[in-house]
């Protein structure tokens, strides 16, 4: 990589990606020979499931008909749509990445990807313009729902569904749907990226011109497998037994209603804003003390659900993006890890004490963010209920300003869409806006 490049990509970091790099470079603890390149795979038209991948398709094996690993988002259109450029825009991008276009086939016992050929998309254009304006947006909301809610067949499907709803001739709805064993949030930043660039290019009547991906989700699978044994296998559980190693407490957070016995996914949303200034004054005490804002808000959140609870030692699960290796950071696909945090509040302790020993426990947890969460849970053998989750049971999920859609011409404005599964008891989401 080239010094320019370099530079852009340091000038394109997030603030809190910013933050917790100066604070691993602060303590050395980025270590440049765990940064490997990926090598192409031999079998360009199969490979093995990745860890994550691994999980998903079992429990899509439990539960062949549950959509709580769909994952959506619908933009709302303004202006004069070129549909052929879009269609086509969106077809070259499933040509360019493989994991959209791959199937999981059992294997002489064992899943594997299959790379199909296929590199189009069913995409329905569905006209409500001579439905009257109340019914028109009810009948645009239905569709979008029963489109979301449809499960994926992993053994048939493509893992990404398109649906463009025409409400006027300036206003259309563009709804995509994606598995989550083939995409993950940061993918959905790469969806946008390509899709506004290749749009652009095809209304102008120009060739496409994306520079060719050095490598595709199948490597890295192999690559993960292949990697991840031995001395490397080794040293990452140890941490993680150590961590984890005495019984995890089961959160005992007060509910209004009995927990059922098995998981029906079944959630709601509730959303709240907060000021700038209360923003602005927590990034004023993150710099003094010298942490990131997620290390604060797990710290505060952790005390919460202490005092719910009335435990002392919480465990709380926090996703990773897992891109921390430079040739996947534009491919599209499931990399994403989640790291379990646990925290001892013994001692009545000081919220600066608690966040000293937060902040500890994110660091040597990034430090060995590369054993999958899918790997821990096999290794260490947690006891199992079928209407719990293994490991932990909230989530806390910080995300960053959300990708956005830019198509010349046009308005582009997400669709708030409301979440009707959940994956945990209780998750809560942080966004920068």
């Amino acid at each position: 990589m080239n010094r320019d490049n370099h530079n852009e990509r340091l000038t394109n970091l997030s603030p809190a990606k910013r933050a917790l790099l100066e604070l691993r470079l602060t303590q050395g603890s980025i270590d440049p020979a765990a940064v490997g390149s990926i090598p192409r795979r031999a079998d360009r038209d199969a490979a093995p499931l990745s860890f994550a991948q691994q999980r998903l398709w079992f429990l899509n094996q439990l539960e062949p008909e549950s959509p709580v690993y769909n994952e959506s988002t619908a933009i709302r259109l303004y202006g004069c749509l070129n549909v052929k450029a879009l269609e086509k825009a969106l077809h070259h991008i499933i040509e360019r990445h493989e994991v959209l276009r791959t199937t999981i086939a059992t294997l002489d016992g064992t899943p594997r990807q299959l790379i199909t050929k296929k590199t189009s998309v069913d995409f329905p254009l569905t006209d409500l313009r001579g439905w009257p304006g109340a019914d028109r947006d009810a009948e645009a909301q239905r569709l979008m729902v029963e489109a979301i809610r449809r499960p994926f067949d992993l053994s048939r499907d493509l893992m990404l569904r398109i649906m463009l709803l025409r409400l006027d001739e300036q206003e259309h709805v563009l709804l995509v749907v994606k598995h989550h064993i083939a995409s993950d949030g940061w993918s959905w930043g790469i969806l946008w990226r390509e899709l506004s660039a290749l749009y652009k290019t095809l209304c102008k009547g120009e060739a496409l011109s994306l520079p060719e991906l050095p490598v595709q989700y199948a490597d890295y699978a192999v690559w993960q497998r292949n990697w991840l044994q031995g001395d490397v296998l080794e040293r990452q559980l140890l941490y993680w037994k150590q961590q984890l190693s005495d019984a995890l407490p089961l959160l005992a957070v007060p509910t209004d209603y009995s927990r059922a016995g098995s998981q029906n996914y079944q959630g709601a949303s509730q959303s709240l804003e907060l000021p700038p200034n209360l923003t602005a004054t927590l990034n004023a005490f993150n710099r003094r003390e010298g942490v990131t804002l997620f290390m604060t808000l797990l710290a505060a959140f952790q005390v919460l659900l202490a005092r719910y609870s009335g435990q002392e030692d919480i465990v709380v699960g926090a996703p990773i993006a897992n891109r921390n290796r430079t040739e996947i950071e534009g491919v599209i696909g499931f990399f994403v890890n989640t790291l379990v945090l646990r925290t001892d509040l013994s001692g009545g302790p000081t919220f600066r004490e608690i966040l000293g020993r937060v902040r500890k426990v994110a660091l040597d947890a990034y430090d060995h963010q590369d054993l999958p969460f899918e790997k821990l849970v096999q290794e260490l053998h947690p006891e199992r209920s079928p209407g719990r989750n293994p490991l932990f049971e909230i989530l806390l999920n910080c995300l960053e300003k959300p990708p956005q859609l830019v198509l010349p011409g046009l308005t582009c404005k997400e669709i708030s869409l409301e979440h009707v599964t959940a994956k945990f008891p209780l998750t809560m989401y942080v966004q920068n806006s």
